[in-house]
């Protein structure tokens, strides 16, 4: 009986083992000892449940390569509040565009000039955006608040009303497998087509100016410097990134932008980076005249006009943007021509600094009065052309040679004409003449050209500026005074009228006949 019992509480004991307990899965545990085919399907999972372990050394690892990788990027991030740079110094657009941009999963830093100038305690003129997204992509992004432009070099430019924020994509070196949607250079190396996209690195690389090559990432207030700009800037060096040579061939405006730097910013040329602008500068030639018309207003509308000159000289770059002066420019560099264009540029400079408008028309009119006189001139003795002639003529060859080179568009080249014109209405006073002048729509620009001849030339031309300072600064009548006493040391020839023979009518030659 004791044995029937025993044998029972053994049963028992082994129906709870195989239903009573369960694993931590949930399934009811295999009796110890007892070998079924389930048990031996899980014999290869053990080995399999290592391999999480080999991937969480695997992913170690790979985060110790990773964290190597930000440790050698780390050295060109800087905290920007170190150098007085916060994201309130930005404007509200531009941090718009990034905040955006990198909501949408994309890096967006803001680039380039900005951030120099900042650096510098000098206001930027704008603030450009640099992301790793496509052209596309930003249009997908702003919608219909993004309009994509170029060919040479896409571009992206988001509206806010007037105001354009640029937005460029990561561009990056040029290889001989991209086809010439993307790439194309011609036989002097200039890059015809840049749409080359790579990432923030290589974009830093395609910069042309080390203290252009600068980023800022308002999110985490960071300002990434891959080639020393920041030290650049504060010896005051400016210097080209890779060979110099190559990065003039691949776009000969560098050239120009180095001298407007210098002159702006009051810094010098890298020696290895001057070198080669003797040898590249006939490649502007190669440059659209439209191009050089707006590189034209940068270098002699950025303050430092006049500086900007003398560096145009020194590297004898003045003749591929306006070729018809060549022949004015001498040796001691004192030519009437010369001398005019230091004083325009002068006068100019001062404006600028005051906040007052200038207008590039009134430089171009005293940039080529002087060769606009010579060739009235030779045109007079030449073809025999009276004064009015030879001044549209002139006029004409002069303002079409200078278009052949910049390409100045004709709402500039008809205020030259007026500028030019008024200097030959302004010595006419008598009668009422010069109450008709004053009223013109480009009479001070003229009258600012007429006190600059006067003092470069002298004569009758101070005795001429002088009375029309007062002029304007007079009442009526005071005028009706100056312009009796004007009326009696010049009086007014009056033309004798040429009467003409009237022809008999036909009644006249019945009646005669």
């Amino acid at each position: 009986m004791g044995y029937v019992v025993s044998a029972r509480c053994t049963i028992l004991n082994l129906i709870k083992q195989f239903f009573g307990k369960k694993n931590s899965s949930g399934k009811a545990a295999k009796p110890e000892g007892v070998i079924t085919e389930s048990s031996v399907s899980k014999t290869p999972k053990t080995k399999v449940r290592s391999a999480p372990l080999v991937t969480q050394k695997t992913g170690k690892k790979n985060h110790k390569t990773h964290s190597a990788k930000e440790k050698s990027h780390s050295k060109f991030r800087l905290k920007a509040s170190e150098y007085g740079i916060q994201p309130r110094m930005i404007q509200r657009n531009a941090l718009t565009v990034v905040e955006k941009l990198q909501r949408g999963g994309y890096e967006a830093y803001v680039v380039g000039g900005c951030l120099r100038d900042l650096l510098l305690d000098q206001k930027p003129k704008d603030f450009d955006v640099a992301t790793n997204a496509s052209p596309e992509q930003i249009k997908k992004v702003f919608q219909r608040q993004c309009r994509l432009i170029g060919r040479r070099f896409r571009l992206a430019h988001i509206m806010f009303g007037r105001d354009v924020i640029e937005v460029a994509t990561f561009r990056a070196e040029h290889q001989a497998e991209h086809h010439g949607e993307l790439s194309r250079q011609n036989s002097d190396g200039m890059l015809l087509r840049d749409n080359v996209f790579g990432s923030l690195e290589n974009d830093a690389q395609r910069r042309d100016f080390s203290v252009n090559a600068l980023y800022y990432d308002p999110k985490n207030n960071l300002l990434i410097d891959y080639f020393n700009g920041v030290e650049d800037l504060r010896n005051g060096k400016l210097r080209l990134i890779g060979d110099a040579e190559t990065r003039y061939q691949e776009d000969p405006v560098r050239m120009l932008r180095a001298v407007r730097f210098m002159a702006k910013l009051d810094m010098f040329l890298d020696r290895d980076s001057e070198k080669p602008i003797t040898s590249c500068a006939s490649l502007l030639k190669n440059i659209p005249a439209a191009r050089l018309f707006d590189e034209s207003l940068k270098l002699l509308q950025n303050g430092a006009g006049l500086k900007t000159y003398e560096l145009l000289h020194r590297y004898d770059l003045l003749q591929y943007l306006f070729p018809s002066l060549s022949p004015f420019f001498t040796e001691k560099q004192d030519s009437l021509a010369e001398r005019m264009i230091r004083t325009a540029l002068q006068s100019t400079d001062e404006r600028i600094r005051d906040n007052l408008r200038v207008n590039p028309a009134f430089l171009f009119a005293a940039f080529f009065w002087y060769p606009l006189r010579e060739k009235m001139d030779q045109l007079k003795n030449e073809a025999d052309l009276n004064n009015f002639d030879a001044f549209s003529v002139a006029c004409s060859e002069i303002l079409d040679g200078l278009c052949r080179a910049i390409a100045v568009p004709k709402r500039y080249t008809m205020v030259v004409r007026d500028i030019w014109s008024l200097q030959l209405q302004l010595p006419k006073r008598s009668g009422n003449r010069a109450e008709k002048t004053v009223l013109l729509p480009k009479f001070r620009a003229g009258y600012d050209l007429l006190t600059m001849r006067a003092e470069l030339e002298g004569g009758d031309l101070v005795e001429l500026a002088t009375w029309w300072h007062e002029y304007q600064l007079s009442n009526p009548q005071q005028r009706e005074n100056l312009m009796v006493e004007q009326n009696q040391r010049d009086p007014q020839v009056k033309k004798k009228r040429r009467y003409r023979r009237r022809k008999p009518s036909n009644r006249a030659k019945s009646h005669a006949e």
